[in-house]
């Protein structure tokens, strides 16, 4: 592995004094991280502790197995064909897994890694084979030309920590960086599964990487074996459906089902119906309701809309969802509360 920062370049041999001189200095929070987890992976220690992001629960720290985090990372690399020297872009907090695996995929395959601040609008002005960003970075690069410019240099990327809108996936049609969705958690040691979201292979089922399997608990959550982890199957409360025992279509979580006159509704397909024609950030919950139980809520980050485009979006509504999925109500906030990765807090039945 070598390290670029700040356009010097460190071979694996200098990475100990590396640490030792940036320990003994003030740096930048992201600098400081990723010091902190090369010093930690370089010690006799045989775990690294990561914690979750607390999009589905409280955050919480977990003891992760060094020798898992390489397994996962091989896996990884055999995926995108990264091969010894290649370039690959660290942009995001290696204070969560995301970033720390980017770290480990360098180090167990030998490749080039450039770490820079990992800001919503990331920049490089030279060519990597892979790389792996949240959401909010590709819609901010794909707002302007230099962004568009910076994508052009990323051969393969991931994208993760959220869901990809309906919309985002429209705009990466239109570009020639090869993106992939992923599905994963800190417990799975990042992702075990990856969707293509453009090209001509392009598709709506994650498929398993090499040595995972799937299968369906009685809810229709999706159980996953991952022999390279540990021996215990992974039990997820996310609602699928499986095509097969290494392909599946994600519906939504069990957590955010909504129950509206009997009827079962998920969130997030509705808000994949939807998503095309509202540009700002919004979720769909629900309110309890005397005669249905629960109704639909479309929350939308924004000032209240004026009436014409109340009116406007209304019709929209009507065109592109069924009787049930329309929301009863909607609610305008100027902001929305984020999870310290950046991931949108639902509130539901407020």
């Amino acid at each position: 592995m070598t390290l670029t920062l700040y356009s010097q370049t460190y071979t694996f041999a200098q990475l100990p004094a590396l640490i030792a001189e940036k320990r003994r200095l003030q740096l930048p929070e992201w600098e400081e991280a990723l010091f902190v987890f090369l010093e930690n992976w370089l010690e006799e220690s045989d775990t690294i502790q990561a914690q979750t992001s607390g999009s589905t629960g409280v955050p919480k720290k977990l003891e992760l197995k060094k020798e898992q985090m390489k397994a996962s990372a091989k896996l990884t690399n055999q995926f995108f064909d990264l091969q010894k020297e290649d370039t690959v872009l660290l942009c995001l907090s290696t204070n969560y897994i995301a970033g720390k695996m980017m770290i480990v995929r360098a180090l167990v395959g030998h490749l080039h890694l450039i770490a820079i601040e990992p800001t919503s609008y990331p920049t490089i002005n030279k060519p990597v084979k892979f790389a792996a960003m949240v959401p909010m970075q590709v819609e901010t690069l794909l707002s302007s030309t230099e962004g568009l410019e910076v994508m052009s240099y990323i051969d393969k990327l991931i994208i993760g920590g959220s869901a990809t809108s309906a919309l985002l996936e429209t705009k990466l049609q239109n570009v020639s960086t090869n993106c992939y969705a992923t599905y994963g958690m800190t417990e799975t040691v990042s992702h075990i599964a990856l969707r293509k979201i453009n090209g001509s292979d392009s598709s709506d089922e994650y498929r398993a990487l090499e040595g995972v399997w799937f299968e369906q608990d009685e809810r229709d959550c999706l159980v996953i074996h991952a022999p390279h982890l540990q021996d215990e199957p992974f039990i997820t409360n996310d609602i699928v459906k499986l095509k097969n025992r290494n392909c599946f279509e994600w519906i939504g979580r069990f957590d955010n089902v909504i129950n509206s006159g009997g009827v079962k509704l998920f969130p997030e397909t509705i808000e994949k119906k939807i998503s095309s024609f509202i540009a700002q950030r919004f979720y769909i919950t629900s309110r309890k309701d005397e005669k249905l139980g629960e109704k639909v809520v479309l929350i939308i980050e924004s000032e209240p809309f004026t009436e014409l485009k109340k009116q406007q979006l209304d019709i929209q509504l009507n065109s592109n969802l069924g009787k049930f999925e329309k929301p009863r109500e909607i609610i305008f906030k100027p902001w929305f509360e984020e999870t310290s990765t950046g991931k949108v807090k639902r509130i539901v039945n407020e």
